[in-house]
């Protein structure tokens, strides 16, 4: 015959406790994108999109890593303080969710972004991001285009120049021709 223990009070409890610390521990951090593969042109903004939940207050932490190039861009703790370094200092705008966005876009620019979440307990999740920056080639195009109708605007009001040059030149020679003949002239008519 079976027997079963039946557990008392203070074992439940006591395994609940410890079922609902892990499970705290667990999702203590939580970090939501809904997009994390981004592709844009130079000069363009960015908007990293993230959601960080936390049980306390986090520390929000973005790296920019691209081959062998790894650097910090900010730190900062919502409604608390923002840091953010000298070479993104005037690029980058902080969100209190964690969001983060870079505006005017360098080709350098492309690379890896990770953000990290840190609670003040000491545990910590990172998320990271793949951004593409496209060189824009249509500029090129759009100069040699402009360039080639300020060229044609030229060449047709030169075109107007000439023209009207000549009708004033054609007319002088008639007035000319016109003064050097004699009133006086008559015509004799021959018989045929």
């Amino acid at each position: 015959m079976w027997h079963f223990r039946l557990w008392d009070v203070q074992d439940v409890t006591v395994f609940l406790s410890i079922t609902l610390y892990m499970c705290y521990l667990a999702g203590a951090i939580s970090i939501h994108s809904p997009q994390r593969s981004l592709t844009r042109s130079v000069q363009d903004d960015v908007f990293f999109s993230v959601d960080v939940t936390c049980s306390g207050v986090p520390t929000i932490q973005w790296t920019f890593m691209s081959g062998a190039v790894s650097r910090a861009i900010g730190t900062w703790q919502p409604g608390v303080y923002t840091n953010i370094t000298v070479d993104y200092g005037n690029r980058v705008q902080s969100f209190d969710n964690g969001s983060m966005g870079l505006s005017d876009l360098r080709l350098q620019d492309a690379g890896f972004y990770v953000v990290t979440v840190t609670e003040s307990a000491g545990s910590s999740k990172d998320t990271g991001f793949v951004l593409k920056v496209n060189e824009v080639l249509y500029e090129d195009l759009q100069y040699l285009s402009i360039s080639a109708l300020a060229l044609a605007c030229v060449a047709g009001l030169l075109m107007l120049v000439m023209w009207l040059l000549d009708k004033a030149y054609r007319k002088i020679v008639a007035w000319r021709r016109r003064k050097q003949m004699p009133e006086t002239d008559a015509t004799e008519l021959q018989r045929l």
